[in-house]
């Protein structure tokens, strides 16, 4: 915990600097919801195709990407949005304009009960 996931278009990748944007979220996750450095985990999933409207998706001139933060229970909703805030203004920084429309969105949810994990 947390449990970062970052869906994004392939189109992109280029623009995005995701090493930056990691560390930058970790840490204003750490500042928001009072997590640990070392919990922080971030995966990245590109999208090799991302339909947009009734847009052909070869012509790639739209780029989404979302972040999910999952959360052990206990956040209020005011530091939720506070961390989803953050993350917006993150990806506004941390992806430079390259010629396609960018959108963004983010969601800080809790982690279901059940949720468990190890390490090796």
């Amino acid at each position: 915990m947390p449990q970062i996931t970052v869906d994004y278009s392939a189109v992109m990748t280029p623009a995005f600097d995701r090493v930056g944007f990691a560390r930058a979220l970790h840490t204003a996750t750490v500042e928001i919801a009072d997590a640990k450095p070392e919990a922080c985990k971030t995966q990245y999933r590109p999208s090799a195709l991302t339909a947009f409207g009734y847009e052909d998706p070869e012509e790639q001139r739209h780029a989404v990407v979302h972040v999910t933060i999952g959360l052990l229970t206990g956040r209020t909703e005011e530091t939720k949005t506070r961390l989803t805030e953050a993350v917006l203004e993150l990806l506004r920084e941390h992806v430079r304009d390259d010629g396609f429309v960018l959108h963004a969105s983010a969601e800080v949810r809790d982690l279901a009960a059940s949720y468990r994990k190890f390490e090796r």
